[in-house]
């Protein structure tokens, strides 16, 4: 008796090794990092960010995660507009000379479902604060050249100001051109690490 429990444990342990951790990394050509910001007010300005790279590691079936790290490189930002481009790359915002690199880690986050309360430490102009992400699991697909992709979208905020960011005018109405909130929004599609014999 005892043997046919071992045996039937033992048939049981490759369906349990499926669900492990694996390394899977942001694929930028379907994924987007955007941010907005109060205009003069009465408006949002947007924008994204055009070069980065990420990984995540996480168990997909268990829909847990042990590390989600990005770096951006900061020259990338895009507005649309070069002369917006060039003033958020100098001194006045971004300083991408001296701080080439925005770099986000995660340090701990809640599950509640396929949302996450993701709370990690992003490193901007040299400044590293919290800030908090809630990110919706999309799910797992395979695409037609037999990739593992995975989905996520999440949306936070930060305080410009916390990072050094203090440049502003003040309009004839009193309010300021450029609002201290940034508003951040990420569709991040991730390509599982093919496993290697």
């Amino acid at each position: 008796m005892q043997r046919i429990v071992m045996v039937s444990l033992l048939g049981l342990l490759p369906l349990s090794a499926e669900a492990e951790t694996a390394r899977w990394t942001i694929d930028p050509d379907h994924s987007v990092i955007e941010f907005r910001v109060t205009h003069m007010v009465v408006s949002k300005t947007s924008g994204r960010f055009l070069d980065y790279q990420g990984v995540v590691e996480m168990d997909a079936d268990a829909k847990t995660f042990k590390t989600i790290e990005a770096t951006i490189k900061a020259e990338s930002i895009n507005t649309n507009q070069d002369k917006r481009d060039m003033h958020l790359r100098n001194t006045d915002f971004l300083d991408v000379k001296q701080f080439p690199t925005i770099t986000y880690k995660m340090k701990n986050y809640q599950k509640q479902g396929d949302s996450y309360t993701v709370v990690g430490e992003l490193t901007l102009r040299g400044l590293t604060k919290a800030v908090t992400l809630n990110v919706i699991f999309n799910g797992v697909a395979k695409d037609p050249w037999g990739n593992t992709r995975a989905g996520f979208s999440a949306d936070g905020k930060l305080n410009r100001k916390d990072f050094g960011m203090v440049w502003n005018k003040t309009l004839d109405t009193g309010g300021l051109v450029v609002g201290d909130e940034v508003q951040i929004h990420l569709d991040i599609e991730c390509i599982k690490a093919q496993k290697t014999s």
